[in-house]
């Protein structure tokens, strides 16, 4: 029976444990879904909620009508983010591998940021001081992740360009980072 248990953990086929929560770390459901978020103990991925804001999403004149921000500015805008946000973990914590974060519009997963660190103890240390923060002026919540698999969370149609679901999806659309961004990022920490 354990080998079973085992064997359906984090699959649709689980009906006492959320799989959405276990591959992307939240649920549409929220607190109301009838299946447990195991909420993990230790991980080397935190999650920093609806820490992104999207100026697409957000740009709005005095007068209430939205206002025009081209891709390019949103690139740089998000680059920008990016680099402070991992500049600033990556000094204070330690070592990150991976980070990611969504540009969905569902308010579960909006402006979501996932970082991957190298070390368990890094994580933990990041979540109990970045509860205590502010970036750009919005209290910063910070939890363990139980997603550590970044390919089982993100949405492969939109990889591919053929989301139907759209900004709405319920898996992650990520927003790529500048080509050389990374580069940067990496030749920063030798």
């Amino acid at each position: 029976m354990a080998e079973y248990l085992a064997s359906i953990f984090g699959t649709e086929t689980n009906k006492v444990n959320c799989s959405f929560y276990f591959r992307i770390g939240a649920c549409r459901h929220g607190d109301r879904c009838p299946r447990i978020h195991n909420k993990p103990t230790f991980s080397q991925s935190i999650l920093l909620p609806n820490l992104y804001r999207n100026p697409q999403n957000t740009a709005q004149t005095t007068e209430g009508s939205h206002c025009h921000v081209s891709d390019v500015e949103v690139q740089e805008h998000y680059d920008n983010f990016f680099k402070e946000v991992f500049t600033e973990l990556q000094e204070e914590y330690g070592e990150i591998e991976e980070m990611n974060v969504c540009d969905n519009l569902g308010d579960r997963v909006m402006g979501n940021v996932y970082v991957r660190f190298r070390q368990e103890e890094d994580a933990e240390q990041a979540v109990a001081e970045l509860n205590y923060r502010q970036f750009k002026g919005q209290a910063v919540h910070a939890e363990l992740s139980p997603v550590t698999d970044f390919q089982e969370s993100c949405c492969r149609q939109y990889e591919m360009g053929e989301c139907t679901h759209g900004a709405f999806c319920n898996f992650m659309h990520l927003r790529p980072i500048s080509q050389n961004l990374w580069q940067q990022l990496r030749a920063g920490t030798q």
